[in-house]
């Protein structure tokens, strides 16, 4: 074992080695490989290329060179096109204070039984007059940056679990394709984070009728880690054990606080306020809302919702007439 490894728990390190294929005697010689294609790649500034920082892109492509390195290009260089997005990234920011307190993300004090970090969406949160999508976008980004620094979250992973539940159709309307499409960009194509499953719960019909737009931006591998419970829980318990869930989700464990993971990264600024008004905040990408947005206009929403209640969107892969009765599309062993 290196000292590179030094975070990890015996039985991660014989998941890095066995999941992953990471070789502690090859792992220096594996970091450089990446490192010496930076080079071909001069158009992308590469901000950091210390060794611990390559290795979570290896552990995040299973240590394959190539793949790894296409995934640290694509993280610096979301960073160089989407700027304005990456000014003042940090707790204290109004908009990203404002979505931390409301829980995004929110993030579960317990690891799943394969040790991953749970993250949850109560979409409902979404107090729009506060701050912007962007601004949840980069919450969760920044937690990310902070959990990812966690040897064993690099290798186990997270779950995300998104809460629909009073989720409005005038919120849904401010997810246009492009909001969303940046999303997928920073979280799927940018990140080295591990994803070992989406799920949905409680989503109302213009929910599946988003999925839709935004399937053709999904990889493969990403739509087949999506489940899409509606409100049968017990298909989300058989996958995620109710212990370790807030009541909110069916679970055993009391309501989940909001402001939990916000305290930890905030700390003292917690409760200390600051005016923020989300139409002052100048993203050049907000312009891309108005990009598409005849997608979710209402005539094309009603033509979805007819869809969905024909059966055709109850699962993202399959035809069903009965969300219930839904089984998940992966197994996640």
């Amino acid at each position: 074992m290196t000292h590179l490894q030094a975070g990890l728990s015996p039985e991660t390190l014989e998941k890095a080695k066995v999941e992953l294929k990471e070789n502690p005697d090859t792992l220096h010689q594996d970091i450089q490989e990446v490192r010496d294609m930076i080079i071909t790649r001069p158009d992308i500034g590469f901000l950091r290329t210390d060794d611990a920082f390559i290795l979570r892109f290896l552990r995040a492509r299973k240590f394959n060179h190539f793949e790894a390195f296409r995934l640290l290009a694509q993280y610096f260089e979301y960073r160089q096109q989407n700027l304005d997005m990456f000014k003042n990234l940090k707790p204290t920011d109004p908009g990203i204070k404002q979505a931390l307190k409301d829980g995004f993300p929110g993030v579960l004090s317990n690891l799943d039984k394969y040790g991953r970090k749970i993250l949850v969406l109560f979409a409902a949160n979404w107090d729009q007059s506060r701050y912007t999508f962007v601004d949840i976008l980069r919450a969760i980004l920044l937690s990310l940056e902070s959990m990812i620094e966690d040897p064993e979250l690099q290798v186990n992973g997270f779950i995300l679990i998104i809460d629909w539940s009073n989720f409005t159709f005038k919120q849904a309307s401010r997810l246009t394709p492009s909001m969303l499409r940046l999303a997928i960009e920073g979280l799927q194509d940018s990140f080295p984070a591990r994803f070992g499953g989406i799920h949905f719960v409680n989503q109302p019909w213009y929910i599946h009728a988003l999925y839709t737009v935004i399937r053709p931006f999904l990889k493969d591998k990403t739509r087949k880690r999506i489940f899409m419970h509606g409100n049968n829980l017990n298909s989300l318990h058989l996958l995620i054990h109710p212990e370790i869930l807030p009541s909110e989700l069916g679970g055993m464990m009391p309501p989940y606080d909001m402001g939990t993971w916000a305290r930890t990264l905030l700390d003292h600024a917690y409760d200390e306020e600051a005016d923020y008004c989300p139409e002052s905040y100048t993203l050049s990408v907000q312009d891309l809302e108005k990009d598409l947005e005849k997608d979710l206009s209402p005539k094309t929403m009603k033509r979805s919702q007819s869809v969905v209640e024909a059966g055709v969107l109850t699962r993202p892969d399959k035809v069903s007439s009965h969300e219930d009765n839904m089984k998940p599309l992966l197994s996640l062993d």
